[in-house]
């Protein structure tokens, strides 16, 4: 199995769902799972989007996700980030005392390197464009299994297959078209059949013939509404935790906040 070294060129598309206003007495049967925008239903197997919505039911349900604000966590022992899902906001520390204040919607925000603000412009206009890359690649390793209809996917059935620790699963083969930095890139998504949750996934590049990694996904833990596993064998997801509330100074200041704190409250 290949090293995890090039991650930027895992980096796919990530559609941004927007929560909307339900009613209270919504049902989660009422909500469903609709299909972001693009979505390639016509080339998806009703079989494998019929197993992408039992998925999205055992990670909490589509209400439960649409409903979760904030979202934080450490991608590999190093980047820290804190996401806001309903506006596009991401807080960004990178180990090399860099801060990224973006927002992957409009592509604005600001740099800072080791608490001073970073002002050329062509320097800040990459630097977001940096930032919005980290975004891409680290939040597909954090929440997959929300983004199994997303726009661009081609979702298809391959049949069953045992995970490499003996499990029967569903196998899905996700493709892209149209999106992303690297919409060539080809996944494939066991999906465990005893609790219909993602156990495995397996990525190819454009490039190659073989797997770039096979690797558990593992570590459930119910974060707020939702279920998310930072387990991937070799590397991680740390310190994930979802807020409800958090200060509009954890995207504006860079001043790195207290997440802990902020969570025993």
């Amino acid at each position: 199995m290949k090293t995890l070294n090039s991650f930027f060129a895992l980096l796919l598309a990530f559609a941004i769902v927007a929560c909307g206003e339900t009613k209270e007495t919504t049902t989660e049967s009422d909500y469903g799972n609709p299909a972001a925008e693009g979505f390639n239903e016509a080339a998806s197997d009703a079989k494998a989007i019929a197993i992408a919505d039992k998925v999205m039911e055992a990670m909490g349900g589509r209400q439960a996700w649409d409903n979760t604000h904030y979202v934080a966590w450490k991608f590999f022992g190093r980047d820290a980030l804190v996401w806001d899902k309903w506006t596009g906001n991401v807080r960004i520390d990178r180990p090399n005392g860099t801060t990224l204040l973006t927002n992957i919607n409009d592509g604005s925000g600001t740099a800072y390197l080791n608490a001073t603000e970073i002002t050329d412009a062509d320097s800040v206009g990459q630097y977001m464009e940096t930032a919005k890359s980290i975004w891409i690649n680290h939040s597909y390793w954090l929440v997959m299994p929300f983004k199994l209809k997303d726009s661009g996917v081609t979702l298809n059935y391959v049949g069953e297959e045992n995970t490499m620790d003996g499990k029967p699963a569903d196998k899905l083969k996700l493709t892209f078209e149209g999106v992303g930095r690297t919409p060539q890139n080809m996944y494939y998504v066991w999906v465990d059949k005893e609790t219909n949750l993602v156990s495995q996934w397996e990525y190819y590049s454009a490039a190659d013939k073989d797997a770039g990694f096979t690797l558990p996904w593992a570590g459930y833990t119910k974060h707020g509404e939702i279920l998310l596993g930072g387990n991937r064998g070799e590397r991680s997801m740390e310190d994930i935790m979802v807020f409800d509330e958090l200060p509009a100074s954890v995207f504006t200041s860079p001043e790195k906040p207290d997440l802990a704190s902020l969570a025993a409250k």
